[in-house]
């Protein structure tokens, strides 16, 4: 399954120069695996070690908008809108993507939110 980002036009320039582009990024989750890809980097982890994910509104474009990391814990975003996003938490910290430690979790601006954590929700607990 592939859920693409939702794109806010207005934001390009904060995620554009990464190599992101509309329609090739976004996240895919197969039986065993999810990943989040975001122009030239790429998040990937088993499935099995996503302990659960979260929709989430209320973004100001300067917190959610391109690639950072959280300022309150080692989270990682790959942002294109301020719509809203999904946030996966991991079990164990995957790879760091950037920043100096590992992520415990990600937060994704995919453009069908219940639609991810949902389809996140059945391969975690089937």
């Amino acid at each position: 399954m592939f859920f693409p980002y939702r794109f806010d036009r207005r934001y390009s320039a904060l995620w554009r120069p990464l190599g992101v582009r509309d329609g090739s990024d976004g996240v895919t989750l197969t039986d065993s695996d999810f990943t989040a890809s975001f122009g030239r980097k790429t998040l990937t982890t088993p499935i099995a070690n996503i302990t659960g994910a979260h929709a989430t509104h209320g973004y100001q474009w300067w917190k959610a908008v391109g690639m950072r990391l959280s300022l309150a814990d080692d989270g990682l975003t790959f942002g294109t809108s301020t719509h809203g996003g999904v946030c996966v938490h991991f079990d164990a910290r995957v790879k760091k993507v950037i920043g100096p430690r590992d992520h415990s979790a990600l937060t994704v601006t995919v453009d069908d939110l219940d639609g991810l954590v949902e389809a996140i929700s059945a391969r975690v607990e089937g």
